[in-house]
């Protein structure tokens, strides 16, 4: 009995520390999943949906109504008329809550020479612009900064201060223009997580057979072939750029300055 009382304890010895040698299974399983939640989320565009239409909306302008105008002290006056639009409203949408909102509502985008915009929550203000020329495009913006992209909604103006730049840009008005506006700036938080992609088209459309938009977006290439708003999702923290062209069926870019744009936005 003693004799296999030992042989017993020292099978059991031997047992345990094997046991003990033996690498652990589950660490081998937490190493995988790690991997996996680091891995780069893709880059994806949807369409936008859900926007209230303001079909009749509209937005004209009404100072200054000559093409030249003088520089003044403190900006040029301008002045729009609105119609059907609350400007200062927050849009009636859910949308408010899942994407870039102003807290000051619904407003204007004003666009000169296709540089990032100002916000104008009133219809009139002043505006400095540099002596030369210029081109202006305003429409009406939800409080989510999504354009209405109705024909009476928008307006498009060349300004002279003073007298005509003797290096202006290269832009016909009454030709296809790409006009960017978002994404523009800081984005911190949640609405990191979905980027609006909009901008606005003058005498164009977009189709599969016909012109489109090409958006790059931190180098991936994405074709735009409807005229709606897009989310962007799966940017990484830090600085994205965004570009934008608008080409013809063949792939070219088409006549004129605006129709290619870069924007650089951070998200924090």
């Amino acid at each position: 009995m003693k004799i296999k009382f030992v042989s017993l304890f020292a099978l059991l010895a031997v047992l345990a520390i094997s046991c003990k040698d033996k690498p652990k299974e589950t660490e081998t399983e937490t190493e995988v999943e790690v991997v996996e939640e680091t891995a780069e989320t893709p880059i994806t565009i949807e369409k936008l949906e859900g926007s209230p239409a303001y079909a009749e909306a509209s937005l004209k302008i009404t100072k200054p109504t000559a093409e030249t105008v003088k520089a003044t002290a403190g900006g040029i006056d301008f002045a729009f008329d609105v119609q059907n639009y609350e400007l200062g409203a927050q849009t009636d949408s859910d949308l408010t809550g899942t994407l870039a909102n102003s807290g000051k509502g619904q407003h204007i985008h004003f666009i000169v020479d296709n540089d990032p915009y100002s916000a104008h929550y009133e219809p009139t203000f002043k505006k400095e612009l540099e002596e030369g020329t210029h081109y202006l495009v305003a429409f009406l913006s939800r409080s989510y900064h999504e354009s209405v992209k109705n024909p009476n909604a928008f307006i498009a103006k060349k300004v002279v201060v003073g007298a005509e730049s003797a290096d202006a840009p290269d832009v016909d008005l009454s030709e296809p223009t790409l006009i960017y506006s978002r994404p523009k700036g800081e984005y911190t938080g949640d609405v990191t997580e979905n980027l609006l992609l909009d901008f606005y088209l003058l005498n164009t459309t977009l189709s599969e057979g016909g012109n489109y938009v090409k958006a790059t977006i931190n180098g991936k290439e994405f074709k735009l072939t409807e005229w709606v708003p897009y989310v962007i999702k799966g940017l990484p923290k830090g600085e994205a750029t965004v570009k934008l062209e608008l080409l013809d069926k063949d792939g070219q870019v088409l006549p004129g300055a605006f129709n290619t744009v870069e924007r650089t936005v951070t998200l924090k």
